[in-house]
């Protein structure tokens, strides 16, 4: 265990600090016997040489961890440091200690350091909604994410990014430099897509230009969104197809092994939901989903895929952070799976955008807006995937025919949907209301179709 260059007290200070921090997957602040030590070192002393920057790796309970510590004498001031108390590990008798990456000058010699020289900025600001991960982005023109609960092997966003700009995909930010050590990636600096608007902001400002001017077709309202929502299709669809040729296809075991799984994930996750009560509707649908007879090929995919994802520039769509969802396992994040899964976390959002808007208007309103609300969804989820299956040779990565087409789809809908219901009812149960509506449409046969 390398520990030497950790400054004495400091490994105390690491459990409570732990806890505190959002990117930490414990509910609770581990015990001090749950946290080891596993490496430290280091990187660079700055300032007058009395600021030193800390790497520090900690296993918690099997899981690894990856610390960036700044060290600054008693007594010295960091103005970056007011209303960041969760960020601040504490002190010894002549130094204490903090979140390294709130302080420009050690973020800016990290940026040196991960990027081998190359680069140097001369500002630098977090991106402050980030949970699982930190980024900071310099100048405006570079982006580092740190990493820090690391799989063992290389990070999913690095590794699909670097593939899928390797093949010459255009809509991944350009990867610049990637910090490896001891079997971890452990930063990631891409170019930084300045002037671009997250995906659910744009389809926000649209519901609410509809939801205030309220035409009664969507397609009248000054904001429509359909034609991003189309262009937006067409680019995943080339996403799977440069996919599929990095990391290959598999024809077969999704048929025996992944599709099953589903089946039996959706059959788990309805009976949860409704209770003991299982409805007629929701045994006629598994038994419509255990006749599908060709649910189609496997393929590397994004695995968390909806408009929070995805950034629209000038110069197009662009896809970000390929980690999938964070409340699954790793390894059922890296296993190949059908396109649908992607596909339809994109159909989902579109749900979540429109209700949550919705719930911002007033009680009164909610006949006149619902109406809209579900004429906004049907309009953009058939523009999405008007231009998916409209992309030239997708056809070889989905199932044969358009009944196992429509099953597959809707079994990853209503997978993704229970997920969902799970998520809120834990962290954001006034949020619940979408996922329940969402399997009660599924379930009664009422929501809008595949259309494809």
């Amino acid at each position: 265990m390398t520990t030497d260059k950790l400054p004495d007290g400091v490994s105390e200070m690491v459990p409570a600090y732990l806890g505190r921090q959002r990117w930490y997957g414990g509910t609770d602040a581990p015990g001090p016997d749950q946290v080891s030590v596993t490496a430290a070192d280091e990187l660079a002393v700055s300032g007058e040489g009395d600021h030193r920057l800390l790497w520090v790796l900690v296993d918690v309970g099997g899981a690894d961890y990856q610390l960036l510590i700044a060290e600054r004498p008693n007594g010295e001031p960091a103005e970056f440091l007011h209303g960041h108390d969760a960020a601040v590990l504490g002190s010894t008798d002549r130094a204490y200690y903090y979140d390294a990456t709130l302080d420009s000058e050690l973020a800016r010699v990290l940026l040196d350091l991960v990027t081998d020289g190359v680069e140097q900025a001369e500002r630098v600001r977090p991106v402050t909604v980030e949970q699982s991960n930190t980024s900071l982005v310099f100048d405006d023109r570079l982006i580092m994410k740190v990493f820090r609960r690391l799989p063992e092997g290389p990070n999913p966003d690095v590794e699909v990014t670097e593939a899928l700009a390797a093949a010459g995909f255009a809509h991944v930010a350009s990867p610049v430099s990637t910090w490896r050590r001891d079997g971890h990636d452990l930063a990631f600096v891409q170019r930084y897509l300045a002037g671009g608007t997250e995906g659910w902001a744009l389809a926000l400002t649209s519901l609410r230009d509809l939801y205030a001017s309220g035409p009664d077709d969507p397609a009248e309202a000054g904001g429509d969104f359909a034609a991003e929502a189309e262009r937006l299709g067409v680019m995943t669809a080339e996403m799977h197809l440069v996919m599929a040729d990095a990391f290959g296809v598999d024809g077969t075991g999704f048929r025996s092994v992944g599709w099953p799984r589903v089946i039996s994930s959706i059959e788990q996750g309805v009976r949860k939901a409704v209770g003991a009560a299982w409805p007629g509707s929701a045994a006629a649908l598994i038994e419509r989903l255990r006749a599908v007879d060709d649910p189609g090929p496997a393929i590397r995919v994004h695995a968390d895929y909806h408009l929070g994802q995805v950034m629209r520039t000038d110069e197009g769509w662009y896809v970000l952070d390929f980690e999938g969802e964070p409340a699954r396992p790793l390894g059922e994040r890296l296993t190949p799976s059908s396109c649908f899964k992607d596909v339809t976390g994109m159909l989902r959002s579109f749900q979540y955008a429109a209700h949550f808007v919705l719930l911002e208007r007033e009680q009164h309103e909610f006949d006149r807006v619902g109406k809209l609300a579900e004429a906004w969804e049907v309009r953009n989820r058939e523009a999405f995937l008007s231009g998916y299956m409209g992309t030239p040779g997708i056809d070889t990565l989905l199932p044969v025919g358009s009944e196992n087409r429509a099953g597959v789809s809707l079994a990853f809908e209503l997978d993704k949907a229970l997920y969902e219901l799970t998520y809120e009812q834990a962290y954001r149960p006034d949020w619940a209301i979408i996922p329940e509506t969402a399997i009660d449409r599924l379930l009664s046969g009422s929501a809008p179709g595949f259309g494809g």
